[in-house]
């Protein structure tokens, strides 16, 4: 249900953009000798010509209607072209239509604040730019007011059309205009300027609305199409308003609407102002009731929303008449190509602009074996939505076996499905300073290793289980500081580069070389003595020095062996060298059970550790990683 809004203390001047015959424009843009011509979008399906979804002015000329199928069409208008939509996995897809809604939207977004409402229809919040220009570059002149905007239809005004131009411009220029219309005019004349660049941007018409509020700037946005600008001045709303059906009003197209008309008699928008808010309270609740009340005097505090991408991501097919499906595998086969689009528009929004979507719901239309009127629907199901084509596809079917559980309540009896969508819901930005939680297991000389992808890059299967994405406390410990980097006075540079190369035959003789792969120290690897102490005092101190170090480390740990006469299993391998990059555990945490489970080449590095080998410890364990590293010995 509606509710009430708070009114902004200040006037606004809030805009609704509106594409003309968008889809058209679009399939015209691409075909120019489609201008001028009747022509009409035609969906996928071929029954009886497909559905028409957009009809240009030329076609409407003939009694052509969105309502009519491709071969009604022909009969009505036989030199109509039918342009159908581009098919993609058995279905429309639209990115083309996206993709040239989005340019229009650039523009548009360069002057306020801009809400994307669909494809085809933006809200703009033009009262900073309206003020700018009272402020700045008042419009004190007619005759310089652009012609775009003199041709802006403005309610309350007379209706001579041989005046008409001459009208609007003194309407806009009217020096004793009170604030609230002086701003109207302004974004009037902004409106229409932003008109002109689309058209000569993107070869797209358009038609706005302007008004105080979003409600009164939708209502008008359609009432000159096409290629026009509808303006509402405050002193012409309630005679506007007095004849307006009450199923032209958004929200009151359904039910509300529906109860209206049946309950209180109400036919349009200004029947209402015979009743008080409280009758309105009484009937519908507190909110709905007051959010009517204001309505009929068209009063609305709804905001513009700052947002140029969608707020969600569908994907749907319909199966009418004998396509309907009727079996669960040939739900799975249209559920898999829905999830698999599903899965590469988010994927993409998240590449591009670094958003999560974060729940996943399936809806339905089904009905029941002999039970066509039945009124139980089928319940939408969700769950949180899991990255990756596959997860996607499995936690959907999921989904529709729970409602189709739900919807048949232990019947078995016979089902038949007419639509079917998946959408992508709760979509956020990525916080600024995070990222991906490899980055933390990702050593310095990692980077070229394809194991791990770089910490910049987008993960490919992101959990949204909120371990995916962790925001450092601080950040500058995850690369070694200046003075470690510089840390070579022990060390010369020769001799350094002498010890990596004679590591790597030594290491290269014990173990084969694996092509692709790298040692599991280039991951744990870390070169800062902070992060050392700090793993000291948690009590993963260490006995496997870094791979630049590993060479000292083995010849401290045969020199501890002989000297004291110790099992090796339990000999602490000797001090950190000074000025190590070493990342340190303790040999005897490692449960063999573990290592039986990472990659050979990772597996045979550690067991030249571990001698001799300790029996797998087949104590339960937790979930979390620190589960296989018991608390230090004391």
């Amino acid at each position: 249900m509606p509710v009430a809004r708070p009114e902004p203390q200040e006037p606004r001047v809030i805009a609704h953009v509106d594409m003309d015959c968008f889809y058209v424009q679009v399939e015209q843009r691409r075909n120019p000798a489609l201008r001028g011509q009747p022509t009409a979008v035609v969906q996928y399906n071929d029954w009886k010509g497909g559905g028409l979804i957009a009809v240009s002015y030329e076609a409407r000329g003939f009694g052509v209607k969105r309502s009519m199928r491709g071969d009604e069409a022909k009969r009505v208008c036989p030199g109509i072209n039918l342009v159908q939509v581009p098919v993609a996995r058995g279905k429309a897809d639209l990115n083309l239509y996206r993709s040239a809604g989005s340019e229009v939207v650039a523009i548009l977004a360069s002057k306020g604040k801009c809400e994307r409402a669909s494809i085809d229809e933006v809200y703009l919040d033009l009262t900073d730019a309206a003020k700018e220009m009272l402020l700045q570059a008042p419009p004190d002149s007619p005759e310089e007011i652009l012609i775009e905007a003199a041709k802006s239809n403005i309610l309350g005004l007379p209706s001579d059309a041989s005046e008409k131009e001459k009208i609007v411009r003194a309407w806009l220029c009217r020096p004793d205009a009170d604030s609230e219309d002086k701003l109207l005019a302004c974004g009037a004349i902004i409106v229409a300027q932003l008109r002109v660049r689309v058209l000569e941007e993107t070869q797209f018409t358009c038609s706005a609305g302007i008004a105080h509020n979003k409600m009164l700037a939708k209502l008008v946005s359609g009432m000159h199409k096409p290629a026009q600008q509808t303006v509402v001045p405050s002193s012409s709303v309630q005679d506007f308003l007095a004849s307006l059906p009450v199923k032209k009003m958004k929200q009151l197209g359904g039910k509300l609407g529906s109860s209206l008309q049946d309950d209180l008699g109400v036919e349009t928008i200004g029947d209402l102002l015979s009743f008080t808010e409280e009758k309105l309270q009484e009937q519908y609740g507190v909110n709905t009731g007051t959010w009517l009340w204001k309505i009929a005097r068209g009063i609305s505090g709804e905001e513009v929303e700052d947002r140029l991408l969608p707020k969600s991501h569908g994907c749907g097919k319909t199966f009418p008449g004998p396509k309907a499906l009727k079996n669960s595998a040939s739900v799975k086969g249209w559920l898999d190509q829905l999830c698999e689009e599903l899965s590469e528009r988010i994927q993409s929004d998240l590449n591009q602009n670094k958003r999560i979507a974060q729940t996943l719901t399936l809806h339905a239309r089904v009905s029941k074996e002999n039970e066509r009127d039945s009124v139980k629907k089928f319940p939408s199901k969700s769950c949180p939505l899991r990255y990756g084509t596959w997860k996607i596809q499995e936690d959907a079917m999921k989904l529709f076996e729970s409602g189709l559980h739900d919807f048949l309540e232990y019947q078995n009896t016979g089902w038949s499905i007419t639509s079917l969508s998946v959408t992508a819901s709760k979509i956020f930005d990525i916080p600024s300073g995070t990222s991906s939680i490899l980055r933390y297991v990702k050593g310095p000389s990692s980077a070229s290793s394809p194991a791990i992808p770089d910490s910049s890059s987008v993960p490919e299967d992101p959990s949204l289980d909120n371990n995916v994405y962790v925001t450092p406390s601080n950040e500058e410990q995850c690369e070694p500081s200046t003075s470690e980097k510089e840390d070579g006075k022990k060390y010369s540079a020769i001799s350094a580069k002498q010890c990596s190369a004679n590591e790597a035959k030594r290491i290269s003789k014990k173990f084969p070389e694996v092509k692709g792969t790298s040692s599991i120290l280039k991951f744990l690897s870390r070169g800062q003595s902070a992060l050392h102490e700090k793993r000291k005092s948690d009590g993963l101190i260490c006995s496997h020095p870094g791979l630049e170090s590993s060479l000292e480390a083995s010849r401290a740990e045969e020199h501890n062996a002989s000297a004291q006469g110790a099992d090796r299993s339990s000999t602490n391998c000797g001090a950190e060298p000074s000025g190590s990059n070493a990342w340190m555990f303790n040999v005897e945490d490692i449960d063999p059970a573990v290592v039986e489970e990472l990659p050979p080449e990772i597996r045979r590095e550690i067991q030249g550790w571990i001698r001799p080998p300790k029996q797998p410890n087949t104590k339960r364990r937790g979930s979390t990683i620190s589960s296989y590293f018991p608390p230090a010995r004391s």
